[in-house]
């Protein structure tokens, strides 16, 4: 009976074992084959990977498609710190990669020993070409050292090691341009000049891939539920030349350190579009390296320099003198043989000359005779005609940066003031309006929209935006502006002030201009005795004038042993600029000394 009680016993407690796990089995079928949605869910997730990629930076290109910034192929360099305890070798990892990228092993296994992390960069944005020993394989890479390992030379697996895409921008040129180009940030964002005025174009399109990963975490191709490709940027055209800005830029330093100048810049500008063919400034920095130039180095003082230009403005005061019947160039007036007193205050000319007439009152830039001149026109007058070359105003020649200057107003004039702003001061102007006022001159009373911005294109070659030649106004009439032309012209010729701009073959008109700089309020004002603003604009060839330019220079020449300053004035130390850039930019554009049409810019009139 015992026996029997025994049997049943265990043919229950067998029945309930085959129960449970037929129980469980069923259990199991059921999640495999039909599994709840509270099952499959997480599981989904786990598998679920979604990434926006975004296109390339597009490229920024002279006129004749050199590039000047492009997107390079980079990495950023990650280790997966919890993986490598579980299945990898941290002091392989540590020796090679420290190796490689000469970085202190020490570092890297403070890196490595936080296991609970997944991701953390070692080093950031390198160029393709550093990682050529690098092959990327799953869980981590191939890695073959420079020096051979037991006399040989092998691949050695670094699990853990990953390489994340991270495009770097690169700038071919170095420091060309670098003022007119900018720079854009490690995150991609323009930061100054092009690079941020265009980076709404520039800036490639962001993708959007929703896919899934398998177990080994690699995509299943066949799942992507979601595949929008990114869109690399436009292209963006300049007006610039590589081959004039290279020695504009030339030219400019030399001018630094031949009469120790603390700055200098110049400006090339077709005539009759408006086109900026070169705009440069010293100091320079190089793009590749923004980060560690001085912020006065990343300033393009062309046109975020205000100064007081001095004799350039007479050019405009004179001009509009005659455009209003003022005056004309056989006019007489007496220069006081160079001391003269008006409202209190005394004017001197650095030539004393007695009575002279308009045009050699230009030729031999006498600030007593221009004073005359202005008192002439009267102070609303003197203002409108100065207000319609746009002084005071920005030109918008499409870059971030730009001054409109500083020109107040007849109501905050003093009684002398109208004799100050006719020699020019009193008045802050940048380099490119001053420009822009003798490119009016020169093209006949048409004062044309400075642009530096050519065109934009996109990836597929369609032209998303093109700018055209445009006017800004007719501040002369074209009889007063070829009389002026002419008064110009007699600048550069023997006894004139601007001699050394001469190019030979060629007629060159223009202007010097020397100024004090100003003394600011915490030196007590007024203006330094022996601290100048130094420049020259002028434009060529005189018969059918093609390009302008002018240089600026920043408190340049030297002192004698007496203490006296010497080579400091406009014509000796920014006239030989203008003709160094002048010579070659006429054989460069192909300007034949009549005039004909440059050939790289074709105005379209």
């Amino acid at each position: 009976m015992a026996e029997v009680r025994f049997k049943g016993r265990i043919i229950v407690l067998a029945t309930v074992v085959l129960l449970v796990f037929s129980g469980i089995a069923i259990r199991l079928t059921t999640l495999h084959l039909h599994p709840a949605d509270w099952v499959l869910e997480p599981l989904e997730e786990g598998r679920m990977y979604e990434t926006k990629p975004v296109g390339n930076r597009g490229r920024i290109v002279d006129r004749n498609g050199e590039i000047l910034a492009m997107d390079l192929a980079a990495n950023h360099v990650y280790v997966d710190p919890k993986y490598i305890s579980e299945h990898g070798d941290a002091e392989a990892v540590a020796r090679y990669l420290a190796m490689e990228f000469r970085i202190p092993e020490e570092e890297i296994r403070e890196k490595l020993s936080d296991t609970s992390r997944q991701y953390v960069r070692i080093k950031k944005f390198v160029p393709g070409h550093r990682l050529k020993r690098f092959e990327r394989r799953t869980y981590g890479v191939n890695y073959t050292p420079a020096e051979l390992v037991n006399g040989v030379e092998t691949n050695i697996y670094l699990r853990g090691v990953g390489l994340e895409e991270a495009p770097i921008r690169n700038y071919p040129k170095g420091p060309l341009m670098a003022h007119v180009v900018g720079f854009a940030n490690q995150e991609g964002v323009g930061s100054a000049g092009v690079e941020q005025r265009m980076d709404e174009y520039l800036r490639g399109k962001e993708g959007h891939r929703i896919t899934k990963m398998d177990g080994r975490r690699r995509e299943i191709y066949s799942a992507r539920s979601l595949d929008i490709q990114p869109e690399d940027g436009a292209t963006v055209v300049l007006t610039l030349d590589q081959q004039l800005q290279y020695v504009v830029e030339k030219a400019v330093e030399n001018v630094c350190r031949d009469f120790n100048a603390k700055a200098a810049w110049a400006i090339v500008q077709h005539v009759r579009t408006g086109e900026i063919l070169a705009m440069a400034s010293f100091p320079t920095y190089d793009l590749n390296r923004y980060a560690k130039a001085p912020a006065e180095w990343r300033r393009n003082r062309t046109i975020s320099f205000n100064y007081e230009p001095g004799s350039t403005m007479k050019a405009g005061v004179i001009a509009a003198a005659l455009d209003q019947n003022i005056v004309t160039e056989d006019d007489v007036f007496d220069c006081e043989n160079g001391y003269w007193v008006y409202g209190g205050k005394s004017l001197r000319d650095s030539h004393g000359e007695g009575e002279i007439t308009v045009a050699d009152i230009i030729k031999y830039s006498s600030n007593i005779g221009t004073a005359k001149i202005a008192l002439e026109m009267g102070n609303q007058l003197l203002y409108d005609s100065l207000r319609k070359f746009h002084f005071g105003n920005r030109l918008g020649v499409g870059i971030p940066g730009e001054e409109g200057g500083i020109f107040y107003s007849p109501k905050h004039w003093s009684k002398i003031s109208i004799t100050r702003i006719g020699m020019g001061h009193e008045i802050g102007v940048t380099a490119l309006q001053v420009l822009s006022m003798m490119n009016a001159i020169a093209y006949n009373g048409v004062q044309m929209q400075p642009m530096i911005i050519k065109k934009v294109v996109a990836p597929d070659g369609t032209v998303i935006e093109e700018n055209h030649p445009a006017e800004l106004g007719r501040p002369l009439s074209p009889a007063a502006a070829r009389r002026m032309q002419k008064l110009l012209a007699r600048v550069t010729e023997e006894g004139g002030t601007g001699t050394k701009a001469q190019v030979e073959g060629y007629t060159v008109a223009g202007k010097t201009g020397t100024a004090q700089k100003i003394r600011p309020p915490s030196e007590g004002g007024g203006y330094y005795a022996k601290n100048f603003t130094s420049s020259f604009v002028g434009f060529l060839p005189v018969e059918h004038p093609e390009i302008g330019i002018i240089v600026v220079a920043d408190d340049p020449g030297e002192y004698t042993e007496s203490g006296a300053k010497i080579k400091y004035d406009g014509g000796t130390v920014c006239g030989p600029a203008f003709k160094e850039i002048a010579e070659f930019a006429v054989r460069y554009l192909r300007i034949a000394p009549e005039g004909n049409r440059i050939y790289v810019a074709r105005p379209e009139e």
